[in-house]
């Protein structure tokens, strides 16, 4: 799947979004990607997961045990990894601030594990559910994404494979264009910032 076939995915979906957003790290930008709602659809969730599972080399892709992937975000696109990879899938989530695995969800020592987001953006969060896998035995092989908004910038401590790495631009809340200073900005997302 080429970046055109991904992006094309987000269109069709009406996923690719324009305005003025506050992303959930804080930053500003005129482009934000639903994720969820290019992932709505099931046979479109299962392609994206099948070409994001043919961009991990085959001795990462074999030696995977398990897809672990942060909440919200990554619930739907790490559920379809899993099946991509034929291994059970789960999710780490904030009940107090800081991600941990519920549910009955556990790692055995050993398991490999590759961290599965929907965006990354700083990796912030990328970085705080991969020490929760760690600190649940899990060994965290590799992360991948639908979407690098880093530009291939950021370093998650794991090697990284994104399906599409895109350089939308992002702003400080002090380094706003214009346009979107002019304009307010709308949280599509599903954390609300303190």
């Amino acid at each position: 799947m080429t970046e055109d076939d991904v992006l094309g995915e987000f269109r069709a979906s009406q996923a690719l979004l324009e305005g003025h957003f506050l992303l959930s790290s804080g930053r500003h930008s005129a482009h934000y990607l639903q994720c969820a709602r290019v992932l709505m659809n099931p046979q479109r969730a299962e392609r994206l997961a099948t070409a994001l599972a043919a961009r991990l080399p085959a001795a990462i892709r074999n030696a995977i045990t398990k897809v672990v992937s942060p909440a919200m975000g990554g619930v739907i696109i790490g559920q379809e990894m899993g099946r991509a990879l034929q291994v059970d899938a789960m999710f780490v989530e904030r009940p107090t601030g800081t991600f941990e695995l519920r549910r009955g969800f556990a790692l055995e020592p050993g398991d490999k594990v590759l961290m599965v987001e929907d965006v990354v953006t700083t990796g912030l969060s990328s970085r705080e559910a991969i020490k929760a896998i760690e600190e649940a035995g899990g060994e965290v092989i590799a992360a991948v994404s639908l979407v690098d908004r880093t530009a291939g910038q950021v370093d998650l401590g794991v090697p990284y494979y994104p399906l599409v790495a895109l350089n939308f631009p992002t702003y400080g809340p002090d380094e706003l264009p214009p346009e979107l200073a002019a304009t307010p900005a709308v949280k599509p997302g599903s954390r609300a910032k303190p």
